[in-house]
């Protein structure tokens, strides 16, 4: 039998889990109840894809355009812009100046819509800096 540690990985996911509504506020079994309520989750930045996808929406929607309009002119398929609309999935750079093009703007001008957005977002909810808050989680995801 060796005295060697398992080879196992830490992964840390890059959102934490949500706590289920009935475990968030019940204490552990064999525990007396918590007085003191539990602390608010801090607010997270928005994502990257969550603002591009808005951006994209928007544009698309004020020129009273067809999910499936855009998408064939972009060469995309529909469902696939709209999750790229939605912020399901982190779309490509070719797939969103084609999206872009689409819609009559350029990659810089629809990364600068987004970045705009996230400016105006970021300066009504400051985040707090890393290592500010007592939770462990940092965003990052580490494999061995």
């Amino acid at each position: 039998m060796s005295n060697q540690a398992p080879n196992r990985a830490r992964v840390i996911p890059l959102r934490p889990p949500a706590a289920r509504p009935d475990t968030a506020t019940a204490p552990p079994a064999g525990t007396a109840p918590a007085s003191a309520p539990l602390p608010r989750p801090a607010r997270r930045e928005p994502l990257w894809r969550d603002l591009v996808g808005d951006v994209l929406r928007r544009e698309r929607r004020a020129q009273e355009r067809t999910l499936k309009d855009v998408a064939d002119a972009a060469r995309i398929s529909m469902p696939y812009l709209s999750e790229v609309e939605r912020g399901r999935k982190e779309a490509s750079s070719e797939v969103l100046a084609a999206a872009a093009q689409a819609l009559g703007l350029s990659l810089g001008d629809l990364l600068a819509r987004a970045q705009g957005e996230l400016v105006r977002l970021s300066s009504r909810h400051p985040v707090r800096g890393r290592g500010a808050t007592p939770s462990s989680y940092d965003g990052l995801c580490l494999a061995a």
